[in-house]
């Protein structure tokens, strides 16, 4: 990298976001931040406004405007409050965009970044999983780059082949299984959220982990990696692989498969796309392999994991099956995180909001996409209500 390139990170106060922020830091003068957004973590935001000299600092959360104003008051940061006001920083022109915003509250503000015609890094799974001919097409029509964060994404990013894609016999998407992998059903249905947070492998926030847990996070990735991937969904799978070691793995008609390997930090894959088309140092020390010693693999069990049963069946609808799959999950984990329903209640919840789903069959816009995810929270809603019963 040589010039300096200007970045927006929307959602700066989670942990893509922190992670993003430490690498942006790190690089000295090699980016210059323009926009940085949270929803309400006003002094994490205002600490990363002042030391990364901002250009603009926004809350969703209107309410916490005046705070905001007041933390970096005598600074040259620009500040703004309310969704809209969201979408506005997603807007102004810049290199790179990280998207990084948890929930349907992403799409709106990653489709204005998309439109800027821009380097977008998604690393928020609604844009692709709840609206992916939408944002795919917005991406063609402005001449975006759409770089994935995810480290399985990412690491699917580095070993396929764009130029000969009929090359690739199979994408293999690793998962570490989570806290539960080897917990029967019946140990499943009395964990706590506590449990389902603690992730073996990675600092994530709860929600998650607590997909992980499921193991719907490994499902809404394989929507993503069949929207971003030119290959049948069909030759998608999934292995568990404990250590998270091996990121993803593609599979080639010679025989031969390309694996990328990293340590279990997202700062190697944010890191990726920062510096993309280049590489950009870490402060992550080299694997030592020596020490890890193994790397197992199992195939995941359906049965003590039906979400990405549930996954693959919302991906083959297609329309906007997706999108209340995305929106049912969302609200039975936070059900679920309020102690409001047990652990293996969530996928249960799920699957009676795809089974009753009758509304738009092809969502054109963001609009008809949030209203498909409304119509999914609505029905996930009903379901637990009637389990409650």
């Amino acid at each position: 990298m040589t010039a300096q390139r200007s970045v927006t990170i929307l959602g700066a106060t989670g942990s893509i976001g922190t992670s993003t922020l430490d690498l942006v830091e790190r690089a000295g003068d090699a980016f210059r931040v323009e926009a940085l957004t949270a929803n309400c973590d006003v002094a994490k935001l205002a600490a990363a406004a002042r030391r990364t000299r901002a250009r603009l600092a926004v809350v969703a959360d209107a309410r916490c405007l005046d705070d905001l104003r007041d933390a970096l008051a005598g600074t040259d940061t620009a500040v703004a409050g309310g969704a809209e006001a969201v979408v506005e920083a997603a807007g102004r022109p810049v290199d790179w965009t990280m998207g990084a915003i948890v929930g349907c509250a992403g799409l709106k503000p990653t489709m204005a970044a998309i439109r800027n015609g821009g380097t977008v890094v998604l690393a928020n799974k609604e844009p692709l999983v709840a609206a992916g001919d939408v944002i795919l097409a917005a991406a063609r029509a402005s001449g975006a780059t759409l770089l994935p964060a995810d480290s399985e994404h990412n690491a699917i990013f580095q070993c396929f082949d764009f130029a000969r894609p009929e090359r690739v016999r199979r994408i293999i998407l690793t998962a570490s299984g989570g806290p539960f992998r080897d917990r029967t059903v019946a140990e499943m249905q009395g964990v706590s959220p506590a449990q389902a947070v603690a992730h073996p492998n990675w600092s994530m926030g709860a929600k998650i982990s607590v997909d992980s847990a499921t193991m719907m996070n490994k499902g809404l990735e394989l929507i993503e990696a069949a929207r971003l991937f030119p290959i049948d969904p069909a030759r998608i799978e999934v292995v568990i692989h404990r250590q998270s070691i091996i990121h993803s793995l593609v599979d080639y008609v010679d025989g031969s498969i390309l694996a990328q390997l990293g340590p279990s930090d997202m700062r190697t894959p944010i890191a990726h796309t920062l510096a993309w088309p280049d590489r950009m140092a870490t402060p992550m020390a080299p694997l030592d392999l020596v020490a890890i010693g193994r790397l197992d693999f199992a195939a995941p069990d359906p049965v003590r994991f039906p979400a990405l049963r549930l996954a693959n069946e919302a991906l083959a609808a297609g329309g906007a099956y997706p999108a209340v799959l995305n929106a049912a999950n969302e609200e039975a984990v936070a059900a679920f995180l309020e102690q409001r329903i047990g652990f293996t209640d969530i996928a249960l919840t799920v699957e009676k909001a795809l089974a009753r789903y009758c509304g738009d069959p092809a969502p054109g816009s963001i609009d008809a996409v949030l209203l498909a995810d409304a119509e999914g929270r609505a029905l996930a809603h009903a379901a637990m209500e009637k389990q409650a019963a």
